[in-house]
């Protein structure tokens, strides 16, 4: 259940600190930037840049 005026389209974050942790530990400073990025504009309610979101979902794979 969704709380009062939260967006229930918004990409999930979960994934953006995940790999925020491995890229600190690795330092790989372009993807730490891009998580923190993601991390924002969750924070501020935006949507995150899809550069930034392609990142995040490529650290991975």
């Amino acid at each position: 259940m969704a709380l009062l005026g939260e967006d229930q389209e918004k990409p999930p974050v979960d994934p953006a600190w995940t790999v925020l942790d491995a890229a600190n530990d690795l330092g790989d400073a372009v993807t730490v930037d891009a998580c923190r990025r993601v991390i924002d504009a969750n924070l501020r309610g935006d949507a995150p840049a899809t550069s930034d979101m392609a990142v995040v979902a490529a650290f991975f794979g």
